[in-house]
């Protein structure tokens, strides 16, 4: 037993020389194309790498448009800007401070409502939601909200108020007829929100094709093939969408997660579709072996897309923000009838600016006059429609900009993300 203790903590740092003998090198390129910047990494390959990449360029709110993965640790990402308006302001929480708020994650079987009688329980605990992210899919809900104490704004430390806390929301989550496990937890560490959600909603088995007419239906646009290359000694993953934010995160997290390591790769996102194509293979060095779990990535897959689809009309709500406003806007939302499948809840200094996406109970569309009755309820200019549909208001022409002063600061940002620079303007 000492031995094999004694062998694991030589491996331990001899993983950590080869860090250290060979740091992240990244070159930011703006100069070669006018359009784009092309962004080069080269790091010791070690795993989770290649996703620590990309959830840093996602969260700068970049696009990549076209990557190349190599095992050698080298990877290229060329990167396009990302239309500057409101819908951005609204960006995901990302990672929190542990210091600032208490995170509450929720899991569990969605209905039209859930939503309201989660914020209703926060609000009359005292709690008051500082950010929040909501994924519904395939029947299920999976939410990361953080809280703090309405009484000072602080984070929510007493064990037995969180205790209370999570049982309640449990009773939520369950309501009359939960068939699957509902779940509920509470802490005061740090999570990157959307990660975790994708965590959460691999683990409610979120994949699980119910239907299998609907499920052909909607592959028609989404494609994922899974197949062996013998030679090489890999399983060749290919998927085919109509492109969108994120979608390269959504696909390496899931990958990550699911305990496979991308070896080689290519991604390219520069028209209305976007093609990736993975070389990877499981933990242990193998690629698939069985019917069984080539199915299981390709359901895992799809399901990793379709969360972050847009379903239904989108709501933008922005306002003096005050304790109990998600309980009584979600509370209107629930008694005109509307079901909440996404959501996007932040605060900026004394403002909410929050996002809904919104279908009628049945998860059809919602009629017109519907909404202008919750818009009027809750107030014309704090409500606005952000589809061609129910918006006849002309958009908003986009401020100019300088597309290098863009890249420069985001580039600096990209560094200190990765602890290659001390500071950043």
């Amino acid at each position: 037993m000492d031995c094999w203790s004694s062998s694991l903590r030589v491996d331990d740092e001899f993983k950590k020389l080869v860090i250290r003998m060979n740091p992240p090198r990244v070159t930011v390129d703006n100069a070669s194309d006018k359009k784009a910047t092309l962004i080069k990494v080269d790091s010791a390959n070690k795993r989770g790498s290649l996703l620590e990449v990309v959830q840093v360029l996602t969260d700068l709110n970049l696009i990549i448009r076209r990557a190349y993965i190599s095992s050698d640790g080298e990877w290229f990402m060329s990167l396009g800007p990302r239309g500057h308006s409101f819908r951005f302001l609204a960006r995901s929480v990302g990672v929190q401070s542990a210091s600032e708020h208490t995170t509450i994650e929720l899991s569990g079987r969605d209905r039209p409502g859930l939503l309201s009688e989660v914020f209703a329980v926060l609000t009359d605990l005292k709690c008051n939601v500082v950010a929040a992210e909501v994924w519904t899919h395939n029947s299920r809900m999976a939410s990361v909200v953080y809280i703090t104490d309405e009484a000072n704004g602080s984070p929510i430390n007493d064990p037995d108020r969180l205790a209370n806390i999570k049982q309640l929301l449990l009773y939520v989550l369950k309501g009359d007829r939960e068939w699957r496990s509902a779940n509920s937890a509470v802490s005061v560490g740090s999570t990157h929100t959307q990660r975790r959600l994708h965590q959460m909603m691999y683990a409610d088995r979120d994949y699980d094709v119910q239907n299998v007419d609907n499920a052909t239906t909607e592959r028609t646009k989404l494609l994922v093939t899974v197949e062996n290359c013998v030679e090489k000694g890999y399983t060749v993953v290919n998927l085919s969408c109509p492109d969108r934010p994120k979608l390269l995160f959504d696909t390496v997290c899931t990958l990550t997660d699911m305990q496979y390591v991308v070896f080689h790769g290519t991604i390219i996102a520069e028209g209305p579709e976007a093609q990736q194509e993975y070389y990877i293979r499981h933990m242990d060095g193998c690629p698939i072996s069985s019917e069984a779990e080539r199915q299981r990535v390709i359901h895992c897959l799809e399901a990793a897309i379709k969360r972050r689809e847009s379903e239904g009309i989108r709501l933008e709500l922005c306002s003096d923000d005050r304790v109990g406003l998600l309980s009584d806007v979600t509370r209107i939302f629930r008694e005109n009838g509307l079901s909440v499948t996404r959501a996007e809840v932040t605060t900026r200094g004394t403002q909410a600016v929050n996002v809904f996406y919104v279908t009628d109970a049945s998860g059809s569309p919602v009629k017109s006059e519907t909404i202008e009755a919750v818009r009027k309820e809750i107030g014309l200019t704090i409500l606005r429609v952000k589809d061609d549909t129910y918006s006849s208001s002309p958009p908003q022409e986009m401020g100019r900009f300088s597309l290098g002063s863009l890249f420069r600061s985001r580039s600096e940002k990209f560094l200190y993300s990765l602890g290659l620079i001390k500071s950043c303007s």
